[in-house]
């Protein structure tokens, strides 16, 4: 089982940097480079509510389930 983020299709979709999403969210560009590499082990509701409410979307916009099997 993996959780794949999909934060840099919506970036890409909203014409936003990942700069611009983490003043906005008010977490740092580090974290954002984690979410979008797929290294995060976890992410906080808060954040993922901070994250859907910046790129007006839903969560399921932005975590895709896929089988790894």
């Amino acid at each position: 089982m993996t959780i794949r983020v999909n934060v840099d299709v919506m970036l890409a979709k909203r014409k936003m940097s990942v700069t611009e999403l983490a003043d906005r969210v008010g977490i740092t560009i580090a974290n954002i480079s984690i979410l979008k590499t797929g290294k995060a082990k976890a992410i906080r509701f808060s954040t993922l509510d901070s994250i859907c409410r910046v790129l007006d979307c839903q969560p399921g916009d932005i975590l895709e389930w896929e089988d790894g099997e």
